[in-house]
């Protein structure tokens, strides 16, 4: 079977960024994360821009889940200052985290120069039966998170589909 043909599942792209939302910003990690997505074989069902707000966040990720896509990456919001809270409202969203994943994200990230994606609070974990996936909003950092995420994600929905 071609890989173009094989369908791992579902996803959704969450962009968390005022800028965007207020239009005084063109979204360009949404379209990178959705075709970065596609080549791995997922379905992405859209790209929901959202303000740096937890309530905006937590909303999007929730609908996300009640929707029943296997995969939800959010991207932005994972830094340090006090407008970053992306990890936080993800924090109360999840059933369970998986801090192997944000760890490896963490690190290759660094490794290939993404000191965004290096020093992210991003969290990885499970909520219901769908993996959610914060990255750093860096072209670099996602290129990076969506190739460490290539080899996982895939176990890891198999795993949740089951439930």
């Amino acid at each position: 079977m071609e890989r173009s043909t094989l369908r791992v599942g579902r996803a959704l792209v969450v962009i968390v960024d005022d800028r965007v939302t207020h239009t005084e910003h063109e979204d360009t990690m949404g379209p990178l994360v959705t075709e970065l997505l596609e080549e791995a074989g997922f379905i992405v069902d859209g790209v929901v821009e959202v303000r740096g707000e937890a309530v905006d966040i937590r909303n999007a990720l929730n609908t996300a889940v009640i929707g029943g896509v296997d995969l939800v990456i959010t991207v932005g919001g994972t830094g340090v200052s006090p407008r970053d809270v992306t990890p936080d409202a993800t924090a109360g969203v999840l059933d369970r985290p998986i801090p192997g994943i944000a760890e490896a994200l963490r690190s290759s990230g660094l490794a290939a120069g993404a000191v965004d994606a290096g020093i992210s609070r991003g969290l990885v974990g499970v909520s219901g039966s769908t993996l959610v996936v914060n990255l750093a909003a860096s072209r670099s950092a996602v290129r990076d998170g969506m190739a460490t995420l290539a080899s996982l994600v895939p176990h890891v929905i198999e795993e949740l589909s089951g439930l």
